[in-house]
């Protein structure tokens, strides 16, 4: 699993930083959470072939958060791509995209989009992932998502050895999690497989103001990537903005017990953010200030026993 910071500016682009989007690849499977304006470019440097992308989420409707949607979607078509593209956001989401969709001469030959509007819970779900969404505390129908990949269970080699099970085909089938039948007696799965061991686990929050909604929503995530929009020094002197300070963001990376932390939508106040992380880590150590076209890895979660 790998994230791609696309853009990680707050609200205004940079030289260095584009608008708000980010790619979770997972098994060769494209996930894009965010699309502001200049994000099929940012593909292009980051070598990312957008095309594959089947599913993207939106955060809010917030210009600097989906304005990328009508330049990738006019590209995929012009690229005579008929696959369907699913887009997902908040209430509105429809309503924007038909808008969108009928601006200037705007017309689609190939493409097919399905837009879905999401509330809280469940979006999207198979047998190796699932992706859902809470409310958070920016606009009346901003959303945070959460990729959470699915347990896993590793077969335990040694205890099959020792109910005296030949290796082989019957090995397979306890893995598949079938119960076999051997020298008259029934072996069921769980005699072989170890406990679950939770997937790995990423966080994006979009804009937000530090909740404890997040806090849970967060909860042993291995990457959590959280609003990040001023120091909390600059935040307090502000008139009243719906967005998160780095030291608030680390302390709900804290709070949640997450392995890491990335700050983005980084204001363009800080050309040099190095002040943001440093805060952050006062608070939580594992901190880092996103960069624009930043590659992050996640590992498989250590299944040895």
């Amino acid at each position: 699993m790998e994230i791609i910071f696309l853009g990680t500016a707050g609200s205004i682009p940079t030289k260095e930083r584009n608008l708000s989007a980010i790619l979770i690849e997972y098994m060769n499977e494209y996930f894009l959470f965010d699309c502001g304006e200049g994000t099929q470019r940012q593909m292009r440097f980051a070598d990312i072939n957008f095309m594959r992308i089947d599913n993207i989420f939106i955060t809010h409707l917030h210009a600097d958060h989906f304005l990328g949607l009508g330049g990738l979607i006019q590209s995929m078509d012009f690229l005579e791509r008929t696959r369907e593209l699913n887009i997902y956001g908040p209430e509105g989401m429809k309503e924007t995209m038909e808008h969108m969709l009928s601006m200037g001469t705007f017309i689609l030959d190939s493409l097919r989009i399905n837009v879905h509007e999401v509330s809280e819970g469940l979006v999207l779900k198979n047998e190796r992932y699932k992706i859902t969404c809470v409310k958070t505390e920016h606009t009346q129908n901003s959303l945070a998502y959460c990729f959470e990949e699915s347990p896993k269970r590793k077969f335990l080699r040694s205890r099959a050895i020792e109910l005296g099970i030949p290796e082989g085909r019957l090995f397979s089938k306890l893995q598949r999690g079938e119960t076999i039948e051997f020298n008259g007696r029934r072996i069921t799965p769980d005699q072989v497989l170890s406990d679950p061991i939770p997937g790995r686990k990423v966080v994006y929050t979009g804009d937000t103001r530090p909740s404890e909604r997040i806090v849970e929503f967060a909860r042993n995530a291995d990457i959590l990537i959280h609003d990040s929009t001023l120091s909390f020094e600059d935040l307090n002197t502000e008139r009243k903005i719906d967005h998160s300070s780095a030291r608030e963001a680390a302390e709900i990376a804290k709070k949640a017990n997450v392995k890491k932390l990335y700050l983005t939508h980084i204001s363009q106040r800080y050309p040099d953010a190095t002040k943001l992380e440093a805060e952050a880590r006062e608070v939580f150590p594992e901190s880092y200030v996103a960069e624009d076209l930043m590659r992050v890895k996640i590992k498989k979660h250590d299944l040895n026993i």
